[in-house]
């Protein structure tokens, strides 16, 4: 397992610095740095290939983490919003090729945040596993892992188990396209965290992880002992990266429902020590 954390955790905005937080990353101790995948597509080359040499010689990977929107939603009715989801997922993978990002992950079957006006589940579902059928082979020639996010009821009506993630890649049926779990939303949805982990086995690609309120774990009551285990007990080598939300403001805020501040005025310096702290605690929890 290698561990890291998405960049957001200190920023209000879905994009950032990605030369400082790679170094702060680095200096707290992770192997990777998860970074917007959007923000790729305004990058120009030479910003690429300076991030790319950055994480070379801090010896850190980049991940990149998207939630489409519903103008690119690869399972919408509207064949002409699939077909520009698919250009712009396809486009945001070719810039990961020039980084050597090779973990695409987010809700990449239909779009983030969900609105609810369209509750035909069914169809929904044949519509994104067409699509992503398309950007499996995409990532398959990019050597692109494409991990489709589980996520809670209230932020989509389509993959919410790892039960539904495993039947949707088994329909797709492309070793580049797994799942992404993430302790969040499956401690509201699933019976027990470490079983839908151990039912995900080989599918399961990448790991999302913060405690119930999205704190940073081991601060909470999520049983980091117990998920641990079920990732040793699946050999699971990929990455697991925290996403804790703790701060109020700005577009990460409004999108994770974060209306109070969680981090009760913390300063940088300090969310830089909660935050390798909490890897120390993780790493016994997962290592021992």
């Amino acid at each position: 397992m290698k561990f890291g954390t998405l960049f957001a955790y200190w920023t209000q905005e879905w994009h950032g610095n990605y030369l400082h937080f790679a170094k702060k990353v680095k200096a707290c101790g992770f192997d990777i740095l998860e970074i917007s995948a959007g923000d790729l597509l305004d990058m120009t080359d030479d910003e690429i290939f300076a991030l790319k040499h950055a994480a070379a010689d801090l010896g850190i990977e980049i991940s990149s983490n998207i939630g489409p929107p519903k103008d690119k939603d690869i399972a919408s009715k509207d064949s002409l919003v699939r077909k520009a989801g698919i250009a712009f997922l396809t486009d945001i993978m070719k810039q990961m090729d020039k980084l050597g990002s090779r973990t695409l992950v987010g809700v990449l079957n239909t779009y983030w945040p969900c609105e609810f006006d369209d509750l035909d589940k069914p169809a929904i579902w044949e519509r994104g596993v067409k699509s992503v059928k398309t950007l499996g082979k995409v990532a398959e020639d990019f050597d692109i892992d494409y991990c489709l996010e589980v996520v809670n009821r209230f932020e989509s009506n389509i993959l919410n188990t790892s039960g539904e993630a495993v039947a949707f890649c088994k329909q797709v049926d492309n070793k580049h396209v797994k799942i992404l779990l993430d302790t969040f939303h499956m401690n509201i949805e699933e019976a027990n965290i470490a079983d839908a982990i151990r039912y995900a086995g080989d599918h399961l690609g990448h790991v999302h992880i913060g405690e119930g309120n999205r704190n940073l774990p081991g601060t909470g009551s999520l049983p980091w002992g117990d998920i641990g285990k079920a990732l040793n007990d699946i050999d699971f080598n990929g990455g697991v990266v925290m996403e804790p939300f703790v701060k109020m403001g700005g577009k990460v805020g409004e999108d994770i429902k974060v209306w109070r501040d969680i981090s009760e005025g913390a300063t940088e310096a300090d969310m830089d020590e909660r935050i390798a702290a909490s890897l120390q605690y993780l790493k016994k929890a997962f290592l021992a």
